[in-house]
């Protein structure tokens, strides 16, 4: 991967030979937002948001719209990579991602599990974050169900200098970050690197402790390397790098976690005459996983399960154009490719500390899409309309599994190739009656694609079983809404959006039964586990509102938002005790407030106050994790030029934010108060 990195590094550095004019600007961005976005959803996260967090973790920053949410509550440096896909609007999920997630226009789920790896994006190389609420954004690639979060690295204004940040906390924690950027010829080059550790804290609350548990130590870092060069006077050329390394463990023994990856990516941006944007793209992932099991009196834990070796690779390109129809009309034309593919190589059935089998499961996933999107503002009236059509393929799925000792095969079955067409879109509408308001509403056909982990993974967590189905049909999604926008003053915004959205054929993982027993697909469960499958549920409803505001009074900024859910779970057959519960992991209400103070430049403090509200734990709704209120608190104060001094707090009440609960009623919680102070170098 060093060698990869090395290569991405060398491209970049050469890229600034391509510059032909002095003055030419570049950007580092992609194309402009679409004009008929003014239709939908959009809230956007600014660059002083992405460098001032308390956390400095980009998932703990995307909570600041309501309806955000990762499968569980706990971040990057406690949960498993495995529970951490990103979600909107109450759709409910497991552990891929329900929300298509792209940096510079890349897709960034996992290319076996679809989840995200956090640790690889330091909020500080971030310019925004632009959360398009709603499905079926069919410009930017299939996957869209709740919505899009577009990313976009950080600008020459953002990298030019030397930047550093080292701060120390709670429980031995040390963060560090430095980038150096500046021009190179008519471009920009800049490096960047994070490095963070801690030794964590006790994941199992104070009461359910035995003498297995312990803190949950983390260590993580990633470099970014990323050229930007003029190609003529109006091309530009994109090249990024990153590597990343991300260790953790889950409080026992035996339940170490180790991931890495390597992605590059190459970009041209057009700007002329004729807009267009190509793109291509490859990322190479590795991940290690493993898992206990402990006892009833938490006095003794053995392994149960190891993922060893999850080797898995995404590639894919995208092209769009945008030729010149005169003002007040917009045509975006394009196509999309992308290829997944994985394989999770496990040893199983431990018996006194050794594994009896092996298995091995996987495939390749592949999907080739065209999109087009036309637009037309006149007046107070903005008008758009868009579809795309795909076709998808799941080929190759395997699952073999073999006694350890001999070799003998237990399983070894080859799936059949599946492929079929999936047409979406979307269409909305835009109005200013007056010129202080903005009336709108929009509807969106959106779908997802299983991934492999879904298709052919079975996995054990504690005593409870789920078995995967490689029969898994790609879910769809319906969804209308209808918003308002009011901005009575330049400095203030206040919104509400109604929607509903119909989640079809939604993955879930179903209970089928309880242990002691044998059951196909994972074999025995012991008493008290739960048997689970991977399962289409008829559908998923969501009804809601999202209100959100914003005012800014000198070097006062006040935002706020919130979001009520109603989500529904319709099923039948085997699946017919979901119907009528709210989907697990699905809150009805969150919250998020920020008061932020920026003193000239340098001198900043800010207080962020959340509240997430009561969610089940499992489909079944038999366990609760109560609701919780957090306060964030970050200030900066410069001592000399250059130069500031940084404290900050996270969940600086020390609420118990429950995270999880076991099928033996073990409950996990997210992270605890959290103290850093340090130092702060941008020159």
């Amino acid at each position: 991967m060093l060698r990869r990195l090395t290569f991405a590094t060398l491209l970049i550095s050469a890229t600034p030979a391509l510059a032909q004019q002095d003055e030419i600007v570049v950007t580092g961005h992609g194309l402009d937002a679409g004009l008929g976005d003014e239709a939908y959803d959009v809230a956007v996260i600014g660059r002083a948001r992405m460098t001032g967090s308390a956390s400095n973790r980009l998932e703990d920053i995307l909570r600041d719209v309501p309806s955000f949410q990762n499968f569980r509550r706990s971040d990057a440096r406690s949960a498993n990579p495995t529970s951490q896909g990103a979600s909107l609007r109450g759709l409910g999920g497991n552990a891929s991602s329900r929300a298509l997630i792209v940096l510079d226009g890349v897709p960034q789920s996992d290319p076996f599990g679809g989840w995200i790896f956090w640790p690889a994006y330091d909020p500080r190389r971030l310019s925004e974050a632009r959360i398009v609420r709603g499905g079926g954004s069919g410009v930017d690639g299939p996957g869209a169900l709740a919505g899009t979060i577009e990313l976009s690295s950080a600008g020459p204004a953002d990298v030019e200098g030397v930047k550093a940040e080292a701060a120390y906390g709670s429980r031995d924690s040390v963060a560090a970050f430095a980038a150096i950027g500046g021009r190179l010829g008519s471009g920009y080059g800049v490096v960047s690197g994070a490095f963070a550790r801690g030794d964590g804290f006790v994941p199992v609350i104070a009461s359910q402790r035995g003498a297995v548990d312990r803190p949950s130590p983390y260590q993580q870092a990633s470099v970014s390397v990323r050229g930007v060069a003029p190609v003529s006077d109006s091309v530009e050329l994109q090249a990024s790098g990153l590597w990343f390394s991300d260790e953790r463990e889950r409080g026992t023994a035996f339940t170490d976690i180790a991931a890495s990856g390597t992605d590059a990516s190459l970009r041209l941006v057009g700007r002329g005459q004729w807009r267009w944007s190509a793109l291509g793209y490859v990322q190479i992932r590795d991940f290690y996983n493993s898992f206990a099991s402990v006892n009833a009196g938490r006095t003794t834990v053995s392994r149960s399960s190891e993922q060893y070796n999850v080797p898995s690779t995404g590639t894919g390109a995208r092209f769009e154009i945008r030729p010149p129809l005169g003002a007040g009309f917009e045509l975006r034309i394009g196509g999309d490719w992308r290829r997944t593919s994985g394989k999770t190589k496990e040893r199983t059935n431990f018996v006194s500390g050794a594994a009896t089998r092996t298995r091995v499961a996987g495939g390749v996933n592949q999907t080739l899409g065209a999109f087009a999107e036309a637009s037309w503002k006149s007046g107070p009236l903005t008008a758009t309309a868009g579809g795309r059509i795909d076709r998808w393929q799941i080929d190759q799925g395997i699952l073999r599994e073999n006694v350890l000792a001999s070799g003998a095969v237990l399983t070894n079955t080859h799936f059949p190739d599946r492929s079929g067409w999936r047409p979406t879109g979307r269409a909305g509408l835009a109005w200013h009656p007056a010129g202080a308001v903005t009336l709108r509403t929009a509807a969106y056909l959106g779908w997802r694609l299983p991934t492999l982990n879904e298709l052919y993974r079975p996995f054990r967590v504690g005593p409870d079983a789920t078995a995967a189905n490689a029969m898994l049909k790609p879910e769809r999604l319906k969804g209308i809404e209808a918003g308002a926008e009011y901005r009575p003053l330049p400095n203030l915004r206040l919104g509400v959006t109604l929607f509903t959205n119909r989640l079809e054929s939604g993955i879930a993982n179903v209970t089928l039964g309880m242990g002691p027993g044998t059951f196909p697909g994972v074999g025995f469960v012991g008493a008290g586990g739960q048997y689970s499958q991977r399962q289409n549920i008829n559908a998923i409803r969501a009804r809601g509102i999202e209100l959100d505001g914003a005012l800014s009074y000198g070097a006062w900024t006040f935002s706020a938002g919130y979001s009520h859910i109603d989500s529904k779970v319709i099923a039948s057959g085997a699946a017919a005790a979901l119907d009528g519960r709210r989907p697990a992991q699905t809150p009805r209400d969150s919250a998020s407030a920020t008061l932020d103070w920026q003193f000239m430049t340098s001198a900043r403090a800010s207080l962020t106050a959340r509240y997430v509200g009561a969610q089940f734990e499992d489909d079944l709704g038999t366990k609760t994790l109560g609701d919780a209120v957090t306060f964030d608190a970050a200030a900066a104060i410069p001592i000399i030029r250059g130069v500031c001094l940084q404290a900050r707090a996270e969940n600086l009440g020390n609420a118990r934010v429950e995270a999880g609960i076991s099928g033996a009623g073990v409950v996990e919680r997210a992270t605890p108060r959290t103290f850093w102070v340090g130092l702060k170098l941008d020159r």
